[in-house]
């Protein structure tokens, strides 16, 4: 008896040394997302089925039983008893697609598999501990391939033992099926990561709420440490945490409220990546509470309209004031044939601030832009995916805030260009003075020849602050009501200028930014004088009661000019 359950023991005990062990407690990384398949259609030989591709990168097998994928928009239900073994691929996708993805390798179904967009998503892997351990945003520009990223072939990671670089490490796969499932990457190889992360951009949520954005996962634990950040303008920071599934931003939190109009800087240091490399020196980045657009405050600076045949449209915002604007509430417009606004579309998907005296280009394709034009700063060129078009001779460009409000417009013409171009295709129109009228073809001009015919996200090569003179401009009463009562129904523009020699043009604009009256046009001045308005609009037809702009341009022969804005308030009297 006793020699048999000692032989039983062995038994046993051989048993157990013989049978794999499957990994519980897994780290990030053990399994990575390695193959994407978001765009199945045109098909290039795969089927026409949306799935993912998980990759063991560990030397044990790990079983995937409760572990889910998943999106912005929700998450699947849980993957099956399955094992995967060291080194192995496994095919995830919904149930009707196992049949067909079979043929091609071990597969698993799960319910609720997200739907993957085509332009770009954020998936991650969950253990069913509720840990993520592998995330991943991509997007159609990773293909780094024009025709493949229009549909029928996969993502693939380059390097997956280097799994938190981004778009560097994936590409468009090169195998003639248009994907890989089932079997190593087409494009498999080393991609060393030796660069540390840089932080990108900072937002806030709230007013003592900030987010910071790196360019790549970080070591969460390190990033959530209080010490590696400082705030300056007087705030203090008194917690940080470092937000799931991307692990790339880190959420700090400030002792009091931040004060409205302030610019604080933050700096991060001793931040590691994944792969522990650390931030080569301290890390800054600028933040503070966004408010709305006004009238002159957010202007179109540059536009190209025509692009050379291989390029993109783009237009160059600045930010001519003071405050603090978040892209992702700031719009692009053009109007349609009714001349209504319309292809309304958001400057950025995700806060993207913009201080004062910075600039921001939207184009369809920033890649495609730096091969055409000197980018100085890629993280000023913001893409937005199908922008509005505007035409090669004429077309209306609009800048709205966040109310809706068109806060500039620039109904641009193609013989704006300087006369000489004998070819404007390829040459953007740069705006001469910030503060200047936008639709004034005299404050337009093609950008230089020794700038590459366009300056996107830095100072235009025809910038120029114009001269200012020594004027007033007063306009009284600053409320008339033009009903014909005798009582205030004109409004008078005075003016008074130092020297003889100089002309004016005056032009009052609507709430909208639209000019309706052009009451001046190279008037001559003498030292003094008035001009008068009856608070009709060029066709003398009756305005509607609200808020008007009085844009006076007092200039001369010499180059120097002067320009005024005055507010008036055309109101009517109750009969």
């Amino acid at each position: 008896m006793i020699l048999y359950l000692t032989t039983m023991k062995k038994l046993i005990l051989l048993s157990i040394l013989l049978t794999p062990v499957c990994m519980l407690a897994q780290n990030r990384y053990d399994i990575v997302i390695d193959e994407i398949m978001a765009d199945p259609t045109p098909q290039a030989g795969l089927p026409a089925n949306e799935w993912i591709e998980l990759r063991n990168v560990t030397a044990a097998p790990i079983n995937l039983q409760n572990w889910r994928i998943g999106d912005a928009n929700g998450q699947s239900g849980p993957m099956p008893n399955f094992i995967l073994q060291p080194d192995s691929l496994v095919i995830v996708c919904t149930g009707s697609a196992v049949s067909a993805m079979t043929v091609f390798g071990t597969t698993i179904s799960v319910t609720s598999f997200p739907s993957l967009d085509n332009d770009g998503d954020q998936l991650f892997l969950k253990a069913a501990n509720g840990k993520i351990i592998h995330a991943v945003t991509y997007s159609s520009g990773w293909y780094k391939n024009e025709l493949k990223k229009d549909g029928g072939w996969t993502l693939e990671m380059i390097d997956t033992k280097n799994p938190c670089t981004g778009s560097s490490n994936w590409t468009a796969s090169t195998n003639i099926a248009g994907g890989t499932p089932g079997k190593r990457n087409s494009v498999d190889g080393t991609n060393n990561d030796a660069t540390g992360p840089q932080l990108k951009r900072a937002y806030t949520t709230d007013n003592s709420t900030i987010m910071l954005v790196f360019d790549e996962p970080v070591d969460s634990s390190i990033a959530a440490t209080l010490s590696n950040y400082t705030i300056d303008a007087g705030a203090t920071l008194i917690s940080s945490a470092t937000n799931a599934p991307l692990f790339n931003a880190v959420q700090l939190k400030t002792s009091s409220p931040l004060n409205p109009g302030t610019v604080y800087t933050i700096t991060a240091s001793n931040i590691k990546d994944c792969k522990g490399n650390s931030i080569s020196t301290a890390n800054k980045a600028k933040v503070g509470l966004p408010a709305d657009a006004a009238t002159g405050e957010w202007v179109i600076n540059e536009i190209l309209f025509n692009p050379r045949s291989n390029g993109y449209d783009f237009v160059e915002f600045y930010n001519n004031s003071n405050k603090i604007f978040d892209a992702s509430k700031l719009y692009i417009a053009n109007r349609n044939s009714s001349g209504s606004i319309s292809s309304i579309k958001p400057l950025s998907s995700v806060p993207y601030y913009v201080f004062p005296g910075d600039y921001i280009v939207e184009t369809e394709d920033p890649d495609n832009l730096a091969m055409q034009y000197l980018v100085k700063n890629p993280d000023n060129i913001l893409a937005v995916s199908s922008p509005p078009s505007f035409s090669d001779d004429v077309g209306n460009v609009i800048a709205l805030n966040f109310q809706g409000s068109a806060v500039d417009e620039v109904k641009y013409k193609d013989d704006w260009h300087f006369k000489l171009i004998d070819n404007a295709e390829g040459v953007s129109l740069e705006r001469i003075d910030p503060s200047g009228i936008s639709q004034d073809a005299t404050n337009w001009h093609s950008a230089a020849s020794t700038a590459g015919y366009g300056t996107p996200g830095y100072k235009n090569s025809q910038y120029k602050l114009v001269n200012s003179i020594n004027a007033t401009i007063e306009v009284t009463p600053k409320v008339f009501s033009p009903d014909n009562d005798g009582r205030d129904d004109i409004t008078t523009i005075q003016f008074t200028v130092t020297e003889p020699g100089y002309a004016a043009n005056v032009t009052i604009f609507n709430p909208a930014g639209v000019p309706i009256r052009n009451l001046v046009r190279n008037g001559t001045l003498g030292l003094t004088g008035y001009w008068n308005w009856d608070g009709l609009d060029d066709k003398g037809l009756k305005l509607p009661v609200g808020t008007y702009i009085i844009f006076t341009e007092i200039f001369n022969l010499q180059g120097k000019k002067e320009r005024f804005k005055n507010v008036i308030v055309l109101a009517r009297q109750l009969k």
